[in-house]
């Protein structure tokens, strides 16, 4: 049978505030409260049973700059937390779970330290998903600045060897721009690699979620929402009520 779907909404910090990208441009940035542990809290309220927090500060410099930020929201909410940005070594990985955090997200060391994501794996198994983040299918990193020419896939395929049983794939260049998600290509990778992926970037519509239910056979359990619920061409409550009616 097919998994669970999840609706995840995105919690992005940059300077203490929430904001969202546009095509994962730092000079793209919109701003939508100043509060995070509250946008936290009404998504909890909502009725959403995750929320995936990412350092985007962090993901720019390398290392930990919103762990206080990270810390009220786990600590604010009754859900669970998967955090991001920035998360390169292994004391990163451990203080960010010991705050309370469900998941850790590794982005750039996946392509740069696969050893780390490998001895975060034996450390803390499935606590550890992976975020490959791609334009045209290849790999872009340190907060999607850098551009490889590293295939997507061979990507996944190396992290499900290492143990790794779920990744967050990303469209960069449809992250943020309500353009509806590459569900093609995240299905795909899904297959690939084998692994069981949570689609990122571009979902603007109910119809961009029913696409990506669809593929739940593929491995595709979920989705992570952004501008389109802070822009409310979404209703959270609502699009779970219809997931769940399908």
């Amino acid at each position: 049978m097919p998994a669970e779907f999840d609706l995840i909404p995105a919690i992005d910090l940059r300077r203490g505030k929430c904001v969202r990208l546009k095509g994962g441009m730092a000079s793209q940035a919109t701003e939508y409260g100043d509060d995070p542990v509250a946008m936290a809290l009404h998504w909890q309220e909502q009725g959403a049973a995750r929320v995936h927090v990412v350092d985007l500060d962090g993901a720019f410099a390398g290392e930990c700059l919103q762990l206080e930020a990270t810390r009220a929201i786990v600590q604010a909410l009754g859900i669970p937390v998967q955090c991001g940005g920035g998360l390169r070594t292994l004391e990163q990985i451990a203080r960010v779970l010991e705050l309370g955090a469900e998941r850790v997200v590794l982005g750039t060391a996946a392509v740069e330290q696969p050893e780390l994501v490998g001895e975060a794996v034996r450390r803390h198994g499935s606590a550890v998903l992976v975020a490959i983040d791609a334009r045209q299918g290849k790999v872009a990193l340190r907060g999607w600045v850098d551009q490889t020419a590293v295939a997507a896939v061979e990507v996944a395929r190396s992290m499900k060897d290492l143990g790794v049983e779920r990744i967050i794939y990303t469209d960069v260049a449809r992250d943020g721009m309500l353009s509806g998600v590459n569900v093609e290509e995240t299905a795909n990778l899904a297959l690939a690699a084998g692994l069981r992926v949570i689609a990122s970037g571009g979902a603007s519509s109910i119809e961009d979620v029913r696409r990506l239910w669809d593929q739940r056979r593929a491995g595709v359990e979920g989705v992570i929402l952004g501008r389109a619920l802070y822009e409310r061409r979404l209703d959270f409550r609502s699009l779970s009520a219809l997931v769940g009616s399908w």
